[in-house]
């Protein structure tokens, strides 16, 4: 695993043209770790900001990149990931893909509606860890992900809840602009009137506005740190702060799962528990304590992300998973 320092990105002046950059600690972890690039044959880029796609694996294209690389539909770190796959994939003459984009969409049209007109709900959510989470339980309930309805709650620095009914994510909070439940760093749904008249203040530029939505919301903006370990210990440790704005945050993510439980009609084979976040199993046992009534639940530890990935990958690479083309729209 690489990591970058925050002061080592600040330098560049748009998160894109960190893409050289990366790509020469990628190169050099490449070539430490005894790989030949001539043994590669497939590479595998984390998908960003496109138009609305349906789940599945894309072929990386010059369409594909020009738009990641004007950030047509957004700025964020995840668009970096075809472009550096497509580098990766020059030097080692194969292929590069993407599977599962932030922006897979498969809402049915009624989840869409938002009550004003001019906005549409939008499906952005931890897609590539949500599905393989789904698909995981699916095996374990000996049954086809395509036949299962499950709700699937991604819990990290954002969370996600989505609706999977017989394949598809139906309905799903946009966990990067502002839906749903708060979380380490995001402030979820806020009062639609409050957050026009605090846009009107004059107090804030849009960019403080968009990071009290993304970045700075959420725990990081009632505690100071999204660092939910830190608000744990605090808490078992007679911090009645640090308690009361965790069980505030288990009970906005609570609601959530049985608002969709009302999505799949009450039938929900399973609810599924994925994410950093349920490595606690403080927070796993006080969210069983108000949802198990709904379904079965089953913990997934952590992210699987670069399984995820990689099970893709391999799929292609067997033949046994459909290439979708990117096209612009």
């Amino acid at each position: 695993m690489i990591y970058h320092r925050r002061e080592d990105l600040q330098r560049f002046a748009t998160i894109i043209t960190q893409k050289s950059y990366r790509l020469g600690y990628i190169l050099t972890f490449i070539k430490e770790s005894g790989t030949h690039l001539s043994d590669i044959d497939i590479v595998m880029g984390r998908g960003g900001l496109l138009h609305p796609l349906e789940g599945g694996v894309y072929a990386v294209s010059s369409d594909m990149l020009e738009d990641l690389d004007i950030s047509r539909y957004g700025e964020h770190a995840c668009n970096l990931g075809a472009g550096l796959a497509y580098e990766l994939a020059q030097k080692a003459s194969c292929r590069a893909f993407i599977a599962d984009p932030v922006v897979v969409d498969e809402m049915i049209p009624e989840a869409r509606i938002s009550g004003m007109p001019e906005i549409e709900r939008k499906s952005i959510f931890h897609a590539l860890n949500q599905k393989i989470a789904a698909r995981e339980i699916a095996d374990k309930l000996s049954l086809p992900y395509e036949q299962t309805r499950m709700i699937v709650v991604h819990l990290g620095g954002g969370i996600s809840i989505g609706a999977h009914r017989y394949g598809k994510v139906i309905d799903v909070n946009n966990a990067l602009d502002g839906e749903g439940p708060f979380s380490p760093e995001r402030s979820g749904g806020v009062p639609a009137g409050d957050l026009v008249r605090l846009t009107l203040s004059g107090s804030y530029s849009r960019e403080t506005l968009q990071k009290k939505i993304c970045g700075h919301g959420g725990m990081a903006a009632y505690m100071g740190t999204s660092d939910i370990k830190l608000i744990e210990q605090q808490a078992r440790d007679g911090d009645e702060k640090s308690s009361f704005y965790l069980r505030a945050m288990l009970y906005q993510i609570a609601k959530e799962i049985g608002a969709l439980a009302t999505v799949l009609q009450g039938k929900v084979d399973a609810i599924v528990l994925t994410g950093g976040m349920t490595k606690s199993s403080s927070i796993v046992e006080e969210l069983q304590k108000r949802v198990a009534y709904l379904a079965p639940i089953y913990v997934i530890p952590g992210e699987r992300e670069m399984l995820s990935l990689a099970e893709n990958g391999l799929a292609v690479y067997n033949g046994t998973r459909e290439v979708r083309e990117y096209v612009r729209v």
